[in-house]
């Protein structure tokens, strides 16, 4: 395996950051280690006492366009790879995982339980965002069913309350492929004697002609534009959150989410019209709500302190397929029309143990419902996920010489999956797992060095959607598929040095009966059960400010194994490179204007080609994008301390209009040059 010479530049540009003064000393508390935050715009490495790697980010820092969704969002956090799929849907892996296997949290709901047991990032709005956490690998038996290869936490409702003035923000830009976007945002908080209060709100438009064509890549059907054929867009979203919060403790929060859609999806290149998906879709919808509570921490009736936290969530879908004969896009073949809810309830609840010990509990229960209208007549599926988690945390040294904490995590999860209705076929029998981890971290030298390692055991269900989906005839169903079972070991150390911060983990996947896809002979897709799979890796993240420069970089190198054992077979599974590392860095320029530029780079990686069902290399290559930006104080007559800031900005999106392939068939996006302003 080569180490190209885009990953060693950014693990040499890390160096610089080993040679900072030191900093204060840490005020960590007792389960989890957050460094002080590093004065830079970028996510930053954090560690938990469960023995995992946490990226944090607070989404004001990222430089995504206005009315930007999820997709976006999480593109922009070191070590989550994010890619468009055959349909056109985002999806997220890490360490070897895939999408179904990663979950995502929006104020502490999982909206990855549904239909495809998955959460289609391109589809969820990121304007009622304010900060995201990525957790690498599986840092707790708490966080519900079928969580294997990570875990995203978005908060918008549980947001703490840290203002006390009104704000607001507006924000606006177009390209040059012709987008354009704009989101209008406001915060509203109120106080009394006893408690305060936090009202948020916002909208947001955002319209596209289609996908700049990068060097080298030309369309089957001259679109007249150089833009890819089939790739236009308009959405509509808003949102509100309301936060309450007692001074006695107990506080309780509600935020509501709706995103509006219409748009096409990029056919794959090189694919003869009747093998390739030529969808659009005239309708995506989507309604996510989520109401919680907590009592905050009292003396509890066991002795010692504790809470109690319960939420319910509400996730509301609807897709409309229409599958056209041509490239075309005038006769239209079939069509596809999917209604999801699901309703999910998840208690969490904390005491402590001793002068040193923490449990914590949590009960989750998933119902997932699809109706599915297709030609062939309408059908009905349900799912239920319950899941129960444990866990321990406990101080085995509190302070000895350079040791200042020594924490150990000790965890278990049962999961259970109940499929009541399958479309009239036979349903399938209730199937459980158990679950199980065990962590340690070591907070060392004031708080600037941790130490951390953890190794676990955790199952997935197949979804819906894996069990029963034809795709518009694309699949052929497979309802005898079996819990993915994977087992993990990583260790890990970050580090602290002045205003830098590095991490570096190791890690070891194993994951038992993998659900993969294979290519039938009548070239149809069906996903079946591999033995193993397996991936062994190095990860490094890192941040920096040097005087006015600063530096973000991370990069990871797995070598990574599907084994079918009964065949005696190795090979390399879809989508999963290798090697990849991304690297940005921000600088001031002349007349108090600030640049960045960035560079992303994705090693050689396979995909299942389309039109012969064989193996086909995805070649590495590097993408780099650079921004200009300038911010300027705004007087009081704009809205005394409502509006205090404007900034412009001019990005330009792959620099060099590579033609990168991060699935079959499908380029990226070329060169698109952004204009943005932002006022707030």
């Amino acid at each position: 395996m080569n180490l190209r010479l885009p990953l060693c530049s950014i693990f040499v540009l890390l160096g610089p950051a080993l040679a900072i003064a030191e900093p204060s000393p840490s005020t960590s508390g007792t389960e989890v280690y957050p460094f002080p935050e590093v004065v830079v715009q970028a996510a930053r490495p954090q560690t938990t006492v469960g023995g995992a790697g946490v990226i944090e980010a607070a989404v004001d820092s990222l430089a995504i366009p206005p009315a930007a969704t999820v997709e976006e969002v999480l593109d922009a956090l070191p070590l989550l790879h994010v890619r468009r799929n055959s349909r056109g849907e985002a999806e997220i892996s890490a360490r070897g995982s895939e999408s179904r296997q990663v979950a995502v949290l929006v104020d502490g709901v999982p909206i990855t339980l549904a239909w495809d047991a998955r959460a289609d990032v391109s589809v969820i709005p990121a304007t009622a965002l304010e900060s995201v956490t990525f957790t690498r690998g599986l840092a707790s038996m708490l966080h519900g069913p079928n969580v294997l290869g990570g875990v995203i936490e978005a908060r918008i409702g549980q947001s703490r309350i840290d203002q006390s003035a009104a704000s607001a923000q507006l924000t606006m830009g177009a390209d040059d492929a012709g987008a354009f976007g704009t989101t209008v945002s406001g915060v509203l908080p109120a106080r009394t004697a006893s408690a305060a209060w936090l009202f948020r709100g916002g909208v947001g438009f955002r319209k596209s002609d289609g996908d700049p064509l990068a060097r080298g890549i030309e369309e089957p059907i001259d679109t007249g534009n150089d833009l890819r054929l089939n790739t236009d867009f308009e959405n509509l979203n808003g949102f509100v959150s309301a936060r309450y919060e007692a001074q006695a403790g107990p506080w309780a929060s509600l935020s509501a989410s709706r995103f509006t859609e219409e748009r096409g999806m990029a056919a794959q290149l090189g694919v003869a019209d009747e093998d390739a998906r030529l969808w659009r879709y005239p309708f995506i919808g989507r309604t996510l709500a989520v109401l919680s509570a907590g009592t905050g921490f009292h003396a509890s009736p066991l002795g010692g302190r504790g809470d109690v936290e319960a939420s319910i969530g509400f996730d509301h879908g609807r897709t409309e397929i229409d599958a056209y004969t041509s490239r075309a896009y005038d006769e239209l073949d079939t069509f596809e029309s999917g209604r999801d809810q699901t309703m999910t309830v998840r208690l969490l609840a904390d005491q402590s143990v001793g002068a040193r010990g923490s449990l914590r509990g949590a009960l989750t229960l998933s119902n997932i419902r699809h109706d599915e209208v297709i030609p062939d007549g309408r059908f009905e599926y349900q799912q239920r996920l319950w899941s129960a988690g444990l866990e321990h945390v406990h101080r085995l040294v509190e302070a000895h010489g350079a040791l200042n904490a020594l924490n150990l995590s000790v965890g278990g999860a049962f999961d259970l999956g109940q499929t009541p209705k399958a479309g009239g076929r036979e349903t399938l029998r209730d199937l459980s797992e158990w679950g199980g981890r065990v962590g340690l971290s070591a907070l060392m030298h004031q708080g600037r060095t941790t130490l951390h390692a953890g190794l676990s055991r955790r199952a997935r269900f197949p979804a819906l959607r894996e069990l029963y989906s034809g795709a518009l005839n694309r699949f052929a169903p497979n309802p005898d598929l079996e819990p993915e079972k994977l087992v993990t070991i990583e260790a890990g150390a970050t580090r602290r040095i002045g205003q830098s911060q590095v991490q570096a983990v190791v890690f070891h996947n194993q994951m038992r009966d993998a659900v993969v896809r294979t290519t039938l002979e009548d070239r149809r897709f069906m996903r079946v059960n591999r033995d193993e799979l397996t991936s062994t890796g190095l990860e490094l993240v890192g941040s920096s400010q040097i005087g006015p420069v600063g530096l973000t970089a991370s990069g990871m190198v797995q070598s990574v194994d599907l084994t079918n054992t009964d065949a005696d077979e190795s090979a390399r599974p879809e989508n999963l490179p290798e090697v990849s590392g991304d690297l940005s860095i921000r600088f001031p320029v002349a007349l108090k204007a600030n640049g960045s530029v960035s560079l992303e780079y994705i090693g050689d990686q396979f995909a299942i080609d389309p039109a012969t069902g064989d193996d086909a290399e995805l070649s590495a290559e590097a993408v780099v994008g650079a921004a200009l930006a300038r911010e300027w104080r705004l007087g009081s007559g704009w809205g005394g301390r409502t509006l205090r800031t404007l900034e412009a900005r001019l990005a330009c999106d792959n620099l060099g209009d590579v033609a990168r392939y991060d699935a079959a068939g499908l380029p990226d996006p070329g060169r698109r040059l952004r204009f943005e302003l932002r006022i707030r």
